[in-house]
């Protein structure tokens, strides 16, 4: 890549430039991680749901990095999946000796990314539809 384009833009172009690299670097660190998760779960011949959830969360973090590069934008919802699915992972490893506050704290920021979600998506359906569909379901 020409040096000369990436400074066209000034700092702009140099930080999307950077971006743009560690994305790269994210997909093959996280490549990576789910080769290594599948070898040490084939290792020990057994699958538990923390692994697959762990692979779920790789999955997300390389979907995240592919919507980007399709969209130039990242949607805000795919990190606060991503969040939901690290909390019920972090709630499964602690197992039955978890403590009930712990439990309560964690299932609540669940429910609280959930709604947060749920509030993200309503909006944005809102803010896409056009004026006269919704002008017209309001007069049916």
């Amino acid at each position: 890549m020409d040096m000369k384009k990436i400074f066209e833009n000034g700092w702009y172009g140099l930080i999307t430039w950077m971006e743009k690299s560690l994305l790269v670097v994210i997909a093959f660190l996280t490549a990576y991680a789910v080769f290594v998760e599948i070898i040490s779960v084939v290792s020990i011949r057994a699958v538990k749901l923390t692994d697959l959830l762990l692979l779920f969360i790789y999955a997300e973090v390389l979907g995240m990095v592919a919507a980007f590069y399709k969209n130039r934008k990242i949607p805000i919802t795919v990190p606060i999946f991503i969040a939901i699915t690290a909390l019920c992972r972090l709630i499964i490893l602690q197992g039955k000796g978890i403590n009930t506050i712990d439990l309560l704290y964690e299932s609540s920021a669940i429910l609280l990314l959930a709604l947060s979600a749920l509030a993200i998506r309503w909006n944005l359906i809102k803010l896409i539809r056009p004026k006269s569909s919704v002008e017209k379901s309001k007069g049916d």
